[in-house]
């Protein structure tokens, strides 16, 4: 099987934000172009992200915490629900930064122009469009 190449991974975040762009907007006011520190370890992609307070759909807000070492993203801890977890990096097929905690169940996906917390169990979304504030 052949893997899609650096150049056309990086570009899959601008064309998706551009689908997701409302009228009257042009993607460029709305996601910037990621900033992506490394695509070592496997293929695996690192954007320069902030930590901090990310509020999502349904006014929900989570804080995230990132633990880096050598630039890259080791760990992150979610703030969410009136607790607190320490979420792994998990290799992902696609290279997209991906965090898990699998004694509690939580997933959260780390994209440049959102952040996405699932229960693990059940693969539903507890928190959507998480964004940075």
């Amino acid at each position: 099987m052949k893997h899609p190449s650096l150049p056309a991974l990086l570009a899959i975040p601008l064309i998706l934000s551009a689908c997701g762009t409302p009228p009257g907007h042009s993607a460029s006011e709305q996601v910037s172009a990621p900033t992506v520190l490394s695509s070592g370890r496997g293929g695996q992609l690192e954007w320069a992200l902030a930590s901090g307070t990310y509020h999502c759909e349904l006014g929900v807000d989570i804080r995230v915490n990132r633990e880096t070492q050598d630039k890259v993203t080791r760990r992150v801890q979610i703030g969410w629900n009136g607790s607190r977890y320490w979420l792994e990096r998990d290799p992902s097929y696609s290279g997209l930064p991906r965090y898990e905690d699998a004694k509690n169940g939580l997933v959260w996906i780390d994209l440049p122009w959102k952040g996405l917390l699932l229960d693990s169990r059940s693969n539903k979304p507890l928190a959507n469009e998480c964004r940075a504030i």
